[in-house]
């Protein structure tokens, strides 16, 4: 197997000693302290002894049993508890299933810029890609019509990322739809990375979990975006396939088979204080949208963007004379983290000028300000074209 690189990994050693994040994927991140005085608030105080009290042996493979009963009520009536695999992370389980459906004669169509693991999982699976582009004039939607040109007779996977990450954007009802029937068709296995589902910056923009929406789909879902709960380490699989369900438990078995019960109960917490946490952290991710929508407005010559309509993060294009990888370099310096382009697209892609922004959490308006700052001291040797 060929080794693959981490694309982040360069950007970690970066970003190493920043003061200001403004790479961060998560949402408001949670406390231990927030997550058991949330319990006692609601008189779960059963919970809570769990918490204090539990065994320190393995947890089954794929999940306790009242976790995954928790996990199950995010979805309609065909995803009960024995839909669900627990995995320790999102991570994991994006590669995991890979390993399980894709074989060195399976082909999968993936798209691109966008995380790594949800592009090059089934390469290091041992299958074959075709890696489609998404484009920002095009308001980074996928095209059914290339996805459907895309298709061979040995494509067995299909991997994307709604909401989008980086660009923070969201796939109509009908594109959905669409992607739906060509896998029918076509007999292929959608993997849908749905990591930043629930913070739909207007709930009415919410899609059906692929969970439910397809009989051969997996949701592949972590703690760490929408409820902030990225120490809690818990992430999952929903599906009805319940053979394949048992293909992927098979391969977990080679991974990582059990998460630790402390994790799997905090993850439970969280679940049942759902409504506080994500009311609490939508209305973060709205004020710091509003704050980024002000500086694109104030910079417009510098920078532009599609505006984001779900997630944590949006992906801005600096329009100056460096490269984003420059600028990112530049901004480390001054303490300031983003993440560029190369972050999102294979190795030897042209620099697109775009970086990642996160803006999930309550301390961005500094960082913001940060950058701002970093801006103005710039902008007038950037407008003449110089690199600073």
């Amino acid at each position: 197997m060929t080794h693959r690189v981490p694309w982040s990994a360069q950007h970690k050693k970066l970003t190493a000693n920043i003061t200001y994040s403004l790479s961060n994927s998560f949402a408001e991140p949670l406390t231990s302290d927030e997550l058991i005085k949330l319990s006692l608030e609601r008189g779960d105080t059963d919970i809570v002894e769990q918490y204090q009290k539990h065994s320190l042996e393995y947890t089954p493979n794929g999940g306790s049993l009242d976790l995954r009963e928790e996990i199950a009520k995010l979805y309609g009536p065909d995803i009960g508890s024995e839909n669900i695999i627990v995995f320790p992370g999102g991570q994991v389980a994006l590669q995991t299933a890979a390993m399980a459906v894709i074989g060195p004669d399976d082909h999968a169509i993936v798209f691109t810029p966008g995380y790594q693991s949800t592009q090059e999982a089934p390469l290091i699976a041992g299958g074959s890609v075709t890696r489609i582009e998404l484009k920002p004039e095009e308001g980074w939607q996928i095209k059914p019509e290339r996805v459907a040109a895309a298709v061979r007779p040995n494509t067995k996977y299909m991997v994307f990322n709604e909401p989008y990450n980086p660009a923070g954007t969201l796939m109509s009802a009908e594109t959905q739809a669409a992607l739906k029937k060509i896998a029918e068709d076509n007999d292929i296995i959608i993997m849908s990375d749905e990591v930043y589902r629930l913070l739909e910056h207007n709930e009415s923009d919410r899609l059906p979990a692929m969970a439910d929406f397809y009989d051969k789909g997996i949701s592949v879902v972590t703690m760490s975006k929408p409820w902030g709960g990225c120490g809690i380490t818990i992430g999952w699989l929903a599906l009805q396939d319940l053979a394949l369900k048992e293909r992927i438990t098979d391969m977990q078995y080679f991974a990582t088979a059990c998460a630790s019960r402390a994790s799997e109960i905090q993850g439970i917490m969280t679940l049942r204080s759902s409504a506080w946490i994500l009311a609490r952290n939508i209305k973060i991710i709205r004020d710091n949208v509003a704050l980024l929508e002000k500086f694109i407005d104030k910079y417009g010559d510098l920078f532009e963007w599609v505006k984001p309509t779900a997630g944590a993060i949006c992906y801005i294009k600096f329009t100056g004379p460096l490269t984003s990888a420059e600028f990112a370099e530049e901004l480390a310096a001054a303490g300031i983290g983003i993440k560029p382009a190369w972050v999102f697209s294979e190795p030897g892609t042209l620099d697109s000028g775009y970086f990642r922004c996160g803006y999930g959490e309550s301390i961005m308006p500094r960082a913001l300000e940060a950058l701002e700052e970093f801006v103005e001291d710039h902008k007038d040797e950037w407008r003449e074209g110089t690199k600073s």
